[in-house]
């Protein structure tokens, strides 16, 4: 299929004379302007899902997807049957008791205030993925500690080991505020516990203030009796864990209730998407203002070309051909620099962790410390439906930058613009 002279004319303009090498400077300021915004929005759009996946993905993992409570002082006494109940629900994979209380834990070397959950080790790792998360110990020894004259078993992150000191099979104390009342005032409640596991969540939050215990040991610690403070419940689908917590609500009634997954993280997700979409809008002025390097460009184009333009004129190309001509020279431009943006940034992107590990070492300094960002990697998840979005948009802003500089160049005079040549 021949080249339409439009095209051919554009690209023409496109190659520098001697006398025309600042329009050709200006001309590579304009395709490396998009390229910049588009590789930046791509990168940071894919670091922006991987951060929030990966925080998903430690969330789910410590967490189940809906935990069913009951208002009041007590607890839940009849769980048994009620976990039955839940799982008949559709949907629902599984369910597990749990206890959940703030203590102080001790060692010989330091203290730290975490919050200690009495989980049933069986039925645990239905829920959540926390027996993967150990790397030292394992989950079952929980259930074989414990019982009388024994030191009961408790797993503790890593983070927080390294904050006590502590290391697997050595002795921490727990203490709760919520003691006994004695003649002589209330009594914090301690207990010496063994370290028999050690898990690492990647999230540095969960890793420095997280520690587990058996249900049994639980209750007897915080004297529940048979109560737990509530139950986790996993479903099939993630994103239907408000509609089934919302069903299993409203069946049981008051004075049970259910939270799920994203109502207990809703700050957190909440601060996430807020900062995405401000920094697509930020990166995306980016692109915006290389689409005015287009208009400039194009202006100067058709001031260097005024001769030209009147020539083709009086040859008989139309004003929508000549239009045609400065358009098309703009979108080159744009479909340049965007492709080129695009591969750079999707190259990038699923190279994100190897070049964090590059500056890091260069730089000698830590880019992502996990006491910052919650997590211990550098995360990214290029999305498809992300780039094709921010293509589509930076050729659009291009195509709209030619509209004045061609429509000027269409509406030139010949007689006025060959006058005095």
């Amino acid at each position: 299929m021949p080249m339409s002279y439009e095209l051919f004319i554009g690209l023409r303009y496109l190659k520098a004379k001697r006398k025309q090498f600042f329009i050709s400077i200006i001309t590579i300021i304009s395709i490396a302007g998009v390229f910049l915004g588009v590789m930046a929005l791509i990168i940071v759009l894919a670091v922006m899902n991987g951060f929030e996946k990966d925080i998903k993905e430690k969330i789910l993992g410590t967490y189940s997807h809906i935990i069913l409570l009951k208002h009041g002082e007590g607890g839940i006494s009849n769980y048994s049957g009620l976990i039955e109940q839940v799982k008949g629900y559709e949907r629902v994979v599984s369910a597990s008791p749990f206890i959940y209380n703030q203590v102080m834990l001790t060692s010989k070397a330091n203290v730290s205030g975490v919050v200690i959950r009495g989980i049933d080790p069986d039925s645990a790792v239905e829920v959540t993925n926390i027996g993967r998360a150990i790397m030292e110990g394992s989950l079952s020894d929980l259930k074989e500690q414990g019982g009388d004259g024994a030191v009961a078993g408790i797993i503790i992150g890593r983070e927080l080991a390294r904050h006590l000191g502590t290391f697997l099979n050595e002795p921490v104390t727990v203490i709760s505020p919520m003691g006994t009342i004695t003649p002589m005032g209330m009594v914090p409640r301690m207990k010496q516990f063994k370290v028999v596991g050690i898990f690492n969540v990647g999230m540095y939050e969960y890793d420095s203030s997280l520690a587990f215990i058996s249900l049994n040991d639980a209750q007897r610690f915080f004297d529940m009796g048979d109560a737990v403070t509530g139950i986790e419940i996993k479903v099939d689908d993630v994103y239907r864990a408000k509609e089934v917590a919302g069903i299993i609500q409203r069946d049981l009634g008051l004075p049970y209730w259910t939270k799920d997954w994203m109502e207990m993280n809703k700050n957190l997700f909440s601060a996430l998407r807020m900062e995405k979409v401000i920094m697509f809008i930020i990166l995306f002025l980016i692109v915006f203002v290389a689409a005015f390097n287009i208009v400039g460009t194009l202006i100067m184009v058709v001031m260097e070309k005024n001769k030209d333009i009147a020539i083709l004129k009086s040859m008989g190309a139309s004003a929508r051909s000549i239009m045609k001509v400065f358009i098309l020279e703009g979108l080159i431009i744009g479909t340049v620099g965007t492709i080129l943006g695009a591969l750079s940034g999707m190259l990038a992107a699923v190279n994100m962790e190897t070049i964090s590990d590059c500056v890091e070492r260069v730089l000698g300094l830590e880019v992502f410390p996990g006491d910052v960002y919650y997590l211990d990697r550098f995360p990214s998840e290029l999305n498809p439906i992300d780039v094709l979005i921010i293509v589509i948009v930076a050729l659009m802003l291009c195509f709209l930058a030619t509209l004045y500089p061609s429509w000027k160049a269409s509406r030139l005079d010949p007689v006025e613009a060959l006058r005095y040549e």
